[in-house]
């Protein structure tokens, strides 16, 4: 029984490469230079209608700026395994950003243990930051979380959260980069 529970577990948060088409939008700005998301918080620009400018880069620049694994989970909306990460259990103070282009995605005051081996958290900094969208992969139907900047895979989102919001951001530490205050 405990094995069937790890395996929907890993379904919970896990899902299968998209083709990179899929991370397109008609603003688009140049990519940051790579000293831009070193350990910084890179705050967002917004377009004429609010919303966050987005970059793009190639293939082969992500492949040099991200490691191995970090390429796997953002750009091909892998996952990393539970409880192996290196953010799941961070209890200090500060912000998460995206690993990918530095924009802040969540507080460690909406951060929560939900004893998934993955950081949880019950809502983002700003709603205009992260981009959701249907995942219908292994038969189920989730929500995908995204980097509103980038197109970055973060994780899911379920409504099983505590309580303001009811919602857990569930999230890839390969994903996320700590800010401390």
């Amino acid at each position: 029984m405990k094995l069937l529970s790890i395996f929907f577990l890993f379904l919970s948060c896990n899902a299968p490469a998209l083709p990179s088409d899929q991370h397109t939008s008609a603003a688009v700005q140049p990519a940051l230079p790579a000293t831009a998301v070193s350990d910084s918080i890179v705050p967002p620009e917004y377009d004429a209608d609010g919303h966050v400018v987005k970059i793009s880069k190639t293939k082969a620049e992500w492949k040099k700026q991200l490691t191995p694994q970090a390429f796997t989970v953002l750009r091909e909306e892998g996952t990393e395994r539970a409880y192996t990460g290196n953010l799941w259990d961070n209890h200090a103070h500060g912000t998460y950003v995206c690993a990918g282009c530095g924009l802040p995605l969540f507080s460690s005051d909406t951060k929560f243990d939900s004893g998934t081996g993955w950081p949880s958290f019950y809502q983002p900094l700003n709603e205009n930051c992260i981009a959701e969208k249907e995942d219908n992969t292994y038969g189920m139907t989730r929500v995908e979380v995204e980097c509103a900047r980038c197109g970055g895979h973060q994780g899911h989102v379920f409504t099983d959260g505590p309580k303001p919001t009811g919602l857990r951001y569930c999230i890839n530490s390969v994903s996320l980069r700590f800010v401390p205050n």
